[in-house]
């Protein structure tokens, strides 16, 4: 409980952090959460992960190399998941602020785009977005959703009901771990709040980097994971070079 108390106070104060550093940061190019020096979870040997670096993983931050997710994905707990029962959306209030008139959204908006020009509001009224679920390619911010990689109905059933609301505003709103990914509306709308034993990206190279950052978020939230999920999780990470 003292492993899990001192992990989330981390997080807590790296989201009160961004916060008041805004999203200057983002806009350009370094890291959120570099400036603390502080590798994240699941940080450490990021480079040379194998599987080739498929669309959008560049921009992932806190991913870990295949053979880290392999390791952590062994070392998962293996639940049937919880109930549904009080979930809300509400309860993860997401889109939080993030200075500069810039919420989550327009942050992950401006990091994964190229070319992006916000407005006075820090609406991006211009750029080039691929999605990396789909290899689909958008010019309007408005095709786009910033979806959760473990989506919080999921977190909900694997842990997450027991949380506080504030924790649950850091996992909504993560800009420090590969939680938060801009893809194309239809893809998202398509995995729902399903696990990858459910759902999977429809571009298979991107099977690498999902397996990799699922594996990471739900080990830095200490999220279970169902015996099917960790078995496709598995599948997945195999399709690594390394």
């Amino acid at each position: 409980m003292a492993r899990q108390q001192g992990r989330w106070q981390w997080v807590l104060a790296v989201v009160a952090v961004l916060s008041v550093a805004g999203c200057t940061a983002g806009q350009e190019g370094v890291s959120p959460g570099a400036s603390d020096g502080k590798p994240s979870a699941s940080s450490s040997g990021a480079e040379g992960a194998g599987g080739g670096e498929a669309t959008g993983t560049a921009k992932l931050p806190g991913m870990p190399t295949a053979d880290r997710a392999r390791s952590e994905l062994d070392a998962l707990k293996v639940a049937e998941q919880g109930s549904m029962s009080g979930y809300n959306r509400d309860k993860f209030p997401h889109w939080a602020e993030q200075g500069e008139r810039c919420d989550t959204r327009e942050t992950i908006l401006e990091r994964d785009g190229e070319d992006v020009r916000q407005n006075d509001q820090c609406r991006a009224e211009s750029g080039t977005w691929v999605s990396a679920y789909d290899g689909k390619s958008f010019t309007d911010s408005g095709d786009l959703d910033i979806d959760h990689m473990v989506p919080l109905a999921n977190a909900w059933r694997s842990g997450a009901r027991g949380w506080s609301q504030e924790q649950r505003k850091a996992f909504a709103n993560d800009l420090t771990h590969p939680q938060l990914l801009a893809v194309s509306a239809a893809s998202n709308r398509s995995k729902s709040d399903q696990g990858p034993d459910e759902w999977q990206p429809p571009a298979k190279t991107y099977w690498c980097p999902y397996g990799r950052a699922w594996t990471s978020v739900k080990s830095t939230y200490e999220l279970t994971v169902t015996q099917e999920e960790k078995d496709v999780l598995g599948e997945m990470l195999d399709t690594c070079s390394s």
